[in-house]
């Protein structure tokens, strides 16, 4: 498959992602991201090609990134996954700069693809973007979506809380606004601090937001990425971290390594502390994932066999 293309194949066995964290005991998925410039489309299936026979429970599929409005190949990448790979996608859909006939739109073509699971989210603000008026926050849509009945809904949460947000009370009254509406389980935005987490995880629990939660690890791997992710998201970075970049932040495979190296580290401490589950942010390569994969796929083996 590749670019324009959107595979609509009737009487594929769908699930639903929520009864993955019943099924197992730790859930390992991947996210993927549409290219920018659609003639450079065809790198994601490539992408998708050397991701695939490394067996991830799902795929996530990102949707408008940087708050512009997306065009149709979140549902195009999804519906490969699906119907090619055989893997269960998970749309991400944003509200803020969305009428509600375009989400009904895009509804539409994500049943014409069997496509059932959805990440709601509120989308960033683009400041050349005027915001609709339809949705204020991703409590809306999770909301319009759980009226439908036929979608699994996950929603992002905030390990050291969302940028606008004035402090975690807030945030968290948020999420739990979010889960009340209908969201089954969390992704949480990266984190370089596994206290910064379990603090997180733990203030949730005690606010009744019972939901699974998956850590989100980004495998951080040169200077100019750790600066961009950490002015997108605000995450910040321990001093552990920063020495590592300080020491080999000038040499790029070295730089590389180490970050694999982290990123590695902090799945084994998140799965011996029994996280329910990992979703890795692959940035569409898939060396760097591979490499992460291979270096943890026996302990979720047998982590998830225990179970």
């Amino acid at each position: 498959c590749g670019a324009n293309c959107v595979i609509k194949k009737k009487g594929t066995n769908a699930m639903k992602l929520n009864t993955l964290f019943e099924q197992k005991k730790i859930v390992f998925s991947f996210e993927v991201f549409p290219p920018k410039k659609t003639s450079s489309i065809q790198t994601i299936y490539d992408t998708l090609d050397a991701l695939s026979d490394l067996n991830p429970d799902f795929i996530s599929v990102t949707y408008g990134a940087g708050g512009n409005p997306a065009d149709h190949s979140t549902v195009e990448i999804a519906s490969t996954i699906k119907h090619k790979y055989h893997i269960e996608p998970l749309a991400h859909l944003t509200c803020l700069n969305s009428t509600k006939e375009h989400i009904g739109q895009v509804l539409n073509e994500l049943r014409e693809n069997e496509i059932e699971n959805i990440l709601a989210l509120r989308g960033d603000r683009n400041p050349d973007v005027p915001p609709k008026t339809d949705y204020r926050y991703a409590r809306d849509l999770i909301e319009e979506l759980n009226h439908h009945g036929e979608f699994d809904i996950a929603a992002a949460c905030y390990p050291e809380v969302h940028p606008e947000c004035p402090d975690m009370e807030e945030d968290i009254l948020h999420l739990k606004e979010k889960v009340d509406a209908g969201a089954s389980h969390l992704i949480s935005q990266l984190f370089f601090d596994n206290n910064d987490f379990y603090n997180f995880l733990y203030r949730v629990r005690e606010a009744g937001i019972m939901v699974p939660v998956e850590a989100g690890i980004m495998p951080v791997t040169n200077r100019k990425q750790i600066e961009r992710m950490v002015s997108l998201c605000g995450a910040s970075l321990p001093k552990k971290f920063v020495k590592i970049m300080h020491r080999y932040g000038d040499d790029p495979a070295a730089m590389q390594d180490a970050g694999i190296a982290y990123a590695v580290e902090q799945i084994v401490d998140l799965i011996s502390n029994g996280v329910q589950g990992i979703h890795l942010y692959t940035m569409n390569n898939p060396l760097i994932a591979r490499r992460i994969s291979q270096s943890v796929a026996s302990l979720i083996r047998c982590s998830n066999r225990a179970e």
